[in-house]
């Protein structure tokens, strides 16, 4: 049996919304030969996840709609575009990709937990937040 809502009692959840983007790169720190040291693209599919108490008074944690316009911005410089020309993104492995994500969202994202990158349907990568 589902335990009812109460008010009185927080309820921890986690929130998550996708987003998508069409982007080329290449990895130039892998060895010669490589098959990523060459140009290509993929159709990267992520998630900004969000953990935090239901607010009891609007029965949420974050509006799903400040979510997207939080995100928003940072999908619009991705898409399309060459990975390797943007700021800070000069070796956009996935990793330093959900890095760079979580570092332009962290201050204004409350709750942040997890931003997750899909290079391909077969490969991912969550990034958590630093460990300093």
């Amino acid at each position: 049996m589902l335990a009812s809502y109460n008010p009185i009692m927080p309820h921890s959840v986690e929130l998550v919304k996708d987003f998508r983007f069409e982007a080329a790169h290449w990895l130039p720190n892998v060895p010669e030969g490589h098959k990523c040291r060459r140009m290509h693209g993929h159709s990267f599919r992520g998630e900004v996840a969000v953990r935090g108490e239901i607010d009891p008074k609007v029965g949420w944690l974050i509006d799903f709609a400040d979510l997207k316009r939080s995100v928003d911005p940072l999908v619009a410089r991705l898409d399309h575009y060459l990975l390797n020309e943007i700021e800070g993104l000069e070796n956009p492995t996935s990793e330093l990709l959900a890095k760079w994500i979580w570092d332009r969202l962290a201050d204004q994202v409350p709750g942040l937990y997890c931003i997750t990158i899909e290079e391909t349907c077969t490969t991912r990568c969550r990034y958590f937040g630093s460990a300093e």
